[in-house]
């Protein structure tokens, strides 16, 4: 074999050996994306209902239909006039201390879901939430979507730190409820939250009520809470609306008087 054929036949194989690689590669970047694409486990979904005005529980997305799978909960018995007053708190706008104060007034307690910041920069407030009877509840550290953590421990830690935030301010461990920011949620992100030990939880009533500079009326507000009243409510509020906490008196008097009681997630979870 002379020098030149020994040149051509090496720059041939130089080529197939590059072509081979770049098609391992490509095809294998295919096949991951594909399975990343197909993979129902890690698909995310927005938490909504239909809302009902005739006293009856909301009807769910047809995804909720694994939520007893993951200890996932979105409302509880539909034949007891119980409802579970939750609050979303990201950050402190001033109002929380008057809505303790009512809540006291009335011996009921309410669950607060806090991301770290919210405990890192009101210790007083966490401290008496917890002296006081109420749940003070994981709400993640910086407020992502947690179906889009698919790194078991960034998911973790996601959790963790809060509850670490809140054992250094109370000295006790955090209660196991989760509420996913958003609303936003997988399958896996519902494992993953049930694997730490969490059920979560979602909510059957909600209005339009966290914009500090479009308030609802009092009046809009009490209708649209009084109109959706149902059996086994899970209640979701924001603290930072001043709506809420001028209007929170007559509602639990309201909800008193149509013969409701206001029960914990321990309740609910002891009773599924």
């Amino acid at each position: 074999m002379n020098k030149k054929n020994t040149t051509n036949y090496l720059l041939i194989g130089f080529f197939l050996l590059i072509f081979t690689l770049i098609f391992t590669t490509n095809f294998n970047i295919v096949n991951k994306s594909k399975t990343q694409i197909l993979n129902p486990i890690n698909t995310e979904y927005n938490w909504y209902f239909n809302p009902r005005n005739d006293g009856k529980q909301p009807e769910p997305i047809k995804e909720a239909n694994f939520f007893k799978k993951y200890n996932s909960y979105y409302v509880g018995d539909k034949d007891k006039k119980i409802i579970y007053l939750t609050f979303d708190a990201g950050y402190e706008n001033g109002t929380t201390e008057s809505i303790l104060n009512t809540l006291k007034k009335h011996n009921v307690k309410a669950h607060f879901f806090v991301v770290e910041s919210y405990i890192r920069n009101n210790p007083e407030l966490i401290k008496r939430m917890e002296k006081e009877g109420h749940l003070v509840c994981n709400h993640s550290k910086n407020h992502p979507s947690m179906a889009k953590i698919t790194d078991f421990e960034k998911f973790k830690d996601e959790i963790t730190s809060v509850e670490d935030a809140y054992k250094d301010v109370t000295g006790k461990d955090m209660p196991k409820f989760f509420r996913p920011p958003m609303g936003k949620f997988s399958e896996q992100s519902l494992k993953y939250t049930q694997d730490l030990g969490y059920s979560s939880i979602f909510w059957s009533f909600a209005y339009v009520d966290w914009y500090n500079d479009n308030q609802p009326t009092p009046e809009y507000a009490k209708e649209k809470i009084y109109s959706r009243t149902h059996p086994g409510a899970i209640v979701l509020l924001h603290p930072n609306s001043t709506t809420n906490t001028q209007i929170l008196d007559e509602v639990i008097t309201h909800w008193k008087e149509e013969g409701y009681k206001l029960e914990t997630l321990d309740y609910l979870v002891k009773n599924k």
